[in-house]
């Protein structure tokens, strides 16, 4: 009784979607159920609310507790998303239906919305079940490239033998060659093609932020010794104005990447003459912004003693 009463506390919360608390509210509502018997309740007042969400929990309470016709009317209403034939072809195999689990994957793949890496996967294990090694590299293909990844590309290539990566490459390098500059980067470098990576570093800009632009960093610093002045190159172009006044934020990230220029002409081209006339040039330029001075000195190691 009083686990039912938590509850009839907790549902208006549930149900008004609007608390800031969705996540700790279910988190209490399970937390108040012992048995099956305490579940079924719990699915029967969020299918009773019938927004997507308490439909969702509801359906997958009703799977729990091996409701088969309750589970199957919900997961009707809701056959959108790759993620939504996923669960319904497991549920089928774990039912023992293998044929209809599979006709459910398939369709998944045709109809489904957003990721269909599982289905692939699904398909992927049954076709590896019943000995068909072509099926099984297509679908791992798909997965592959859907998008292609250095994680996809190298998890794929270890795949294949040599022989079926004969068959496979060229499909491979076909969609390597559709990404975007920053992606393709770090799969060239994985495939040893360093002409080709530096050639791409080449046409970019150190970026200021987000995570295609730590790849470029990544790469950049794998071909500073095979490529330095390109590298050196890629670096500067990095720089934001060292004559104007900025905030000290501004001051900070340049500091970064003069830490990397500084880097390349002392540990990588041994030209430390050509660094120390630069820095020199940048500090005078800058005497008389203390800021800018003191962001410098916690960054670069010699910068007080120019």
């Amino acid at each position: 009784e009083d686990r039912r009463a938590l509850l009839d506390e907790v549902m208006p919360y549930i149900a008004s979607a609007n608390s800031g608390m969705t996540d700790e509210l279910y988190d209490v509502a399970y937390a108040a159920c012992y048995d099956d018997e305490d579940l079924r309740d719990l699915a029967e007042r969020l299918e009773a609310v019938g927004k997507r969400w308490p439909l969702d929990h509801a359906r997958r309470i009703y799977r729990r507790i091996g409701d088969r016709e309750k589970y199957l009317a919900l997961r009707a209403l809701d056959m959108e998303y790759g993620s939504d034939y996923y669960d319904l072809a497991t549920f089928c195999w774990e039912s023992g239906e293998r044929e209809r689990a599979i006709e459910v994957a398939r369709e998944g793949l045709e109809r489904g919305q957003g990721r269909l890496d599982e289905l692939r996967q699904f398909l992927a294990e049954r076709a590896l079940e019943a000995g068909d090694r072509g099926q099984y590299l297509e679908l791992q293909f798909a997965r592959c490239t859907d998008p292609l990844t250095e994680e996809s590309y190298r998890a794929f290539r270890k795949l294949c033998i040599d022989a079926e990566w004969e068959v496979y490459e060229p499909r491979v390098v076909a969609a390597l060659e559709r990404l975007p500059l920053e992606q393709r980067l770090p799969i060239h470098l994985v495939r040893k093609e360093y002409d080709v990576a530096v050639g791409i570093l080449s046409r970019m800009r150190y970026p200021r932020e987000g995570w295609g632009g730590y790849a470029a960093i990544r790469a950049a610093e794998q071909l500073e010794s095979r490529y330095p002045d390109q590298v050196l190159a890629f670096y500067m172009t990095g720089l934001g104005s060292l004559r104007s006044t900025a905030s000290r934020k501004e001051y900070a990230r340049n500091a970064q990447v003069v830490l990397k220029l500084r880097h390349m002409w002392v540990d990588v081209l041994r030209q430390p003459e050509k660094w120390r006339a630069f820095a020199k040039k940048v500090k005078e330029e800058n005497q008389h912004r203390p800021a800018f001075q003191e962001e410098f000195a916690r960054v670069i190691p010699d910068w007080k003693d120019i």
